[in-house]
């Protein structure tokens, strides 16, 4: 257990500052949560590994760019979701290459439908884009409650705003899915954030008790 007294935002003054044990102190703190994000966010334990290790080396070098507009938690979560974006882009990117056919002919080979293969990287790609382009503060809520099953309750807290905020962002945000990803309806596709993130926009989930926030 860390008995560094200081806060968050002063560990990471102090790493700015040239302090060599801040952003260690920092990670050591965060490092369990930040990997459950990347891990509920990717999907698969060697691309959150992965994710994780590119968000805290991106945290690293940019902890001057921290303004302490929002808490240090919710910054370096907002980068490992971002760094576990990337890392989805580039694993549909990379399953989407075709693979060689050398041993077409070779005994008990396994015959696999490449269009529907094609057909589901081709899906995870877009979904992974589509909530990529959505604004950060709506993608924020999105990622916490329907990727990574938090309660809008403790994604508020989490992010520094009222519940009634998430609702508004995760409605705004899931209508935009929706009609972003409007073409893949009648896809027979099981990616985790067309089914918890369009399904709910297709139904038609609103905000309860929602801010005034546009866009």
């Amino acid at each position: 257990m860390s008995t560094d007294p200081r806060a968050d935002a002063e560990l990471l003054g102090a790493h700015v500052a040239g302090d060599e044990t801040a952003f260690e102190e920092l990670v050591r703190r965060h490092r369990d949560r930040l990997w459950a994000v990347a891990l509920r966010t990717t999907g698969d334990p060697e691309e959150a590994a992965d994710a994780l290790q590119d968000a805290l080396i991106s945290a690293f070098r940019r902890a001057e760019q921290f303004r302490g507009d929002s808490a240090v938690t919710t910054w370096l979560h907002r980068i490992v979701v971002n760094a576990s974006l990337d890392r989805l882009r580039r694993r549909s990117v990379r399953s989407a290459a075709p693979l060689p056919d050398d041993n077409e002919d070779l005994p008990g080979k396994v015959v696999v439908d490449p269009v529907d293969h094609m057909d589901r990287r081709d899906v995870q790609l877009v979904v992974t884009e589509a909530l990529a382009a959505l604004p950060e503060d709506q993608r924020d809520a999105i990622v916490l409650v329907d990727v990574e099953g938090w309660s809008v309750e403790d994604a508020a807290r989490h992010l520094g705003v009222p519940e009634g905020t998430i609702k508004s962002r995760c409605s705004r945000g899931r209508a935009k899915l929706a009609k972003s990803l409007d073409f893949l309806r009648n896809l027979d596709a099981t990616d985790p954030v067309t089914d918890r993130a369009g399904a709910q926009s297709a139904a038609g989930t609103t905000a309860q008790g929602g801010d005034t926030e546009r866009g």
